[in-house]
């Protein structure tokens, strides 16, 4: 036949040349060992070793007369010229030869290529190990040592001293671990010659036909299926044109790479799977997150088996969480990554958040870094539409518009809550599941970025609109700010005004009053309204007495916050957002510097945030000039407290129908937070006795929340009212 099948029919064809030259060896050898064979290699005996001291240095043992040396070449080139016409005719007819491909793709000289067909007959027959046992003497050695290796492929002393070269760090077929150079452990610290060479067990299964990913690096790399995508295409048509023009003429050139750089879901690797199938290429995906830590050299080790997977996969490499890299502590791996740049594949993808420029590092390579943002208002929307759509059943009645405008979602991250919020209909209903809206906000919730909570306390909205006892205008403003969160995408991206505005979309809202009035409860209300979540940070935990300190702390919250879709209430305001001071001292400037750095961060914010203060006196007008909305939280009057008495109960409770809650709101001038404590403890009172919430217990309990705030109830508070021996007794 004029040309191969296939690869294996190749390496086998190649195989004959070594073959030939063990043969040729072994009959040499058979007429050097003519001691006796049931002692030997157990015992020099006295002719051999005459023989070997008359033996020239570096010559071989057996090395052939020039008469059957002259046999042998002749006889080895007839076959090297058989296999490289049926090669070409091979190629031509687009038959893929592994080995021929192995040869290409590492640069192997012909002498490489024997250099690894010789260990490679091992792994295919084990007669071979017998075959070499006896050319080395010793039944114990059954792979060939570096020295057998150069006696079967070296015709002079001169050619065996050069290519011992061939098996260090630098050669290709050990830079490239096709090979490995492996020591006897009978034998410690063996000379070069005499340690053994092992053919890599994925060039093995490589030179075999398999395409499995090598097992070591497998807990990080994986093979991209073709066809399949992992994601959803940024909706910036026009990236994936530039990237794939990008790299297609820097593979032309020798290779290129481009940094890929947003957050999780934007479609990093989307991107790069799109130019993959575009060029024809495969893609090979490489977590560095996942990947071995202990060591620079592990680091080194890894990287260089991703690139050599790489290369005989023919694919493409997007290491994953690239920026890993950049981290201080990393130093020495990147410097490892660097270091393997040389082994590249001609098409490499770094995808990370970070912001990263190689200076000189890459000097030389054509290199790109494309941004990806996330997608505008219009494009989730188009997003929650096509997935929703392939996802399942959902409710007609769900607004894509509004779930779009309150949780600003990567393609990656709609998908993820999609999925999410389809197996919470499954456990509710698994006959014939269908998303509610409930359910999908929820799912969209738990794919918000959880790691706030690490910084702030999760609240759970409880309150609702009938809980809360404001002024009518204190309650329009709520609603205002409800309103724009929900239709802030509509003002700023269809109606154009984020052209008009340089910083963040976000919105920045003042609630002060006196403690008790319904700050909290307010934002709890907002964040229910909207489907969100809400964070309490407790500012006093924030500020820190060390310079550069409180700048990080909330460095890490907003930091968190930006992918979190929660609305941030900061409770206790004062202890940071206190009127700026003249400068007199370092503190001073340093306080100075908080405040500054904490108005740049909420004006940069693209989410909600909340400020509480006590004392909205002490706050500076300039710094409240820069906020969208401030509400006033008055202390309630009468009428407002009569309404908050009301309120307060849960239906379930019992209640004396003689219950004088006029009496209470006129006569006690206290806060909302104030006469929820009192209802409660009253509620305490009636459980050990009665049963029923009397006027007597919610005397008794705003006798011990007067207490407990160190204020005496004035001499006649409880006159006009007809009260218990008990109620009495607590007001003594």
């Amino acid at each position: 036949m004029d040309y191969f099948e296939d690869s294996l029919q190749h390496l086998l064809a190649e195989l004959e040349r070594i073959d030939l030259l063990i043969a040729a060896q072994v009959s040499r050898a058979r007429e050097i060992f003519t001691s006796d064979e049931q002692f030997r290699g157990l015992y020099i005996p006295e002719d051999e070793v005459d023989g070997l001291l008359a033996q020239p240095l570096g010559k071989p043992r057996w090395a052939l007369e020039p008469a059957r040396r002259k046999v042998l070449t002749s006889k080895l080139d007839a076959i090297r010229q058989a296999n490289e016409r049926r090669t070409e005719e091979s190629l031509r007819r687009g038959v893929g030869l592994r080995l021929h491909r192995l040869e290409r793709l590492f640069g192997l000289d012909p002498f490489e290529v024997d250099a690894l067909l010789v260990p490679l007959a091992v792994e295919l027959d084990l007669r071979y190990e017998r075959l070499y046992a006896y050319l080395q003497d010793d039944v114990t050695r059954k792979r060939p040592g570096i020295e057998l290796v150069l006696n079967l492929l070296s015709p002079s002393m001169e050619d065996k001293l050069d290519r011992q070269g061939r098996f260090v760090g630098a050669a290709p077929l050990v830079r490239h671990q096709l090979v490995e150079v492996v020591e006897d452990p009978s034998q410690p610290n063996p000379p070069f010659l005499a340690k053994y060479l092992k053919v890599n067990g994925r060039i093995v299964q490589y030179l075999l036909g398999s395409d499995e990913v090598d097992e070591r690096i497998r807990s990080f790399a994986r093979m991209c299926e073709d066809g399949v995508t992992s994601g959803v295409m940024p909706a910036d048509g026009d990236l994936r044109g530039r990237v794939g023009r990008f790299m297609r003429s820097g593979a032309e050139a020798g290779g290129a790479m481009v940094y890929l750089r947003g957050p999780y879901g934007v479609g990093r690797q989307t991107v790069a799977e799109a130019v993959c199938r575009e060029l024809g290429a495969r893609l090979l995906v490489a977590d560095v997150d996942l990947m071995a830590r202990d060591s620079d050299s592990a680091w080194a080790a890894a990287f260089s088996l991703v690139h050599r997977e790489a290369r005989l996969q023919q694919a493409a490499v997007f290491w994953k969480h690239y920026d890993t890299l950049l981290d201080d502590q990393n130093n020495g791996a990147l410097r490892a990554f660097v270091r393997n740049l040389a082994d590249r594949p001609e098409l490499t993808f770094l995808a990370g958040e970070m912001p990263w420029e190689p200076a000189d590092t890459l000097r030389g390579i054509p290199f790109a870094r494309v941004e990806l943002t996330r997608p505008t208002f219009s494009e989730r929307s188009s997003l929650w539409s096509a997935v929703l759509d392939g996802s399942g059943p959902a409710d007609e009645g769900l607004d894509v518009a509004v779930l779009s405008s309150k949780f600003k979602f990567t393609g990656g991250q709609i998908q993820d809550a999609a999925a999410t919020a389809m197996n919470l209909a499954r456990m509710r209903d698994s006959d014939s599941p269908r998303m509610r809206s409930h359910e999908l906000y929820e799912a969209c919730r738990l794919h918000s970025n959880q790691k706030l909570g690490e910084l702030a306390r999760k609240i759970t909205p409880r309150y609702r609109w009938n809980d809360i006892v404001l002024p009518a205008d204190r309650l329009d403003q709520l609603r205002e700010i409800c309103n724009h969160v929900k239709y802030r995408d509509r003002v700023y991206g269809e109606w154009g005004f984020d052209r008009k505005l340089s910083l963040g979309k976000g919105l920045s809202v003042l609630f002060a009053g006196p403690s008790g009035t319904g700050k909290t409860m307010a934002a709890e209300i907002i964040a229910g309204e909207l489907g969100l979540e809400v964070y309490k940070i407790d500012l006093s935990t924030v500020v820190s007495k060390y310079i550069g300190e409180t700048e990080k702390n909330l460095a890490r919250i907003f930091g968190e916050a930006e992918t979190s879709n929660a609305i941030l209430f900061f409770d206790e305001a004062d202890a940071l957002f206190g009127k700026r001071s003249e400068v007199k001292d370092s503190h001073d400037r340093y306080a100075n510097i908080e405040t500054g750095y904490l108005l740049q961060r909420m004006e940069e914010y693209e989410g909600v945030a909340i400020l509480a203060t006590n004392f909205r006196k002490n706050m500076d007008e300039a710094f409240v000039r820069r906020l969208h909305f401030a509400v006033e939280f008055p202390f309630p009057g009468e009428a407002d407290r009569r309404r908050i008495w009301e309120s307060i109960w849960p239906e379930e409770t019992p209640r004396d129908p003689d219950l004088d809650l006029d009496f209470v709101a006129r006569q006690f001038e206290i806060s909302g937070g104030n006469i929820r404590n009192i209802a409660l403890a009253a509620a305490f009172f009636a459980a050990d006795g009665g049963g029923v919430v009397s006027t007597a217990h919610l005397l008794h309990a705003t006798q011990r929340e007067y207490q407990k705030m160190g204020k005496v109830i004035a001499h006649g508070a409880f006159d006009g009212h007809a009260r218990s021996g008990a109620a009495r007794r607590g007001a003594r």
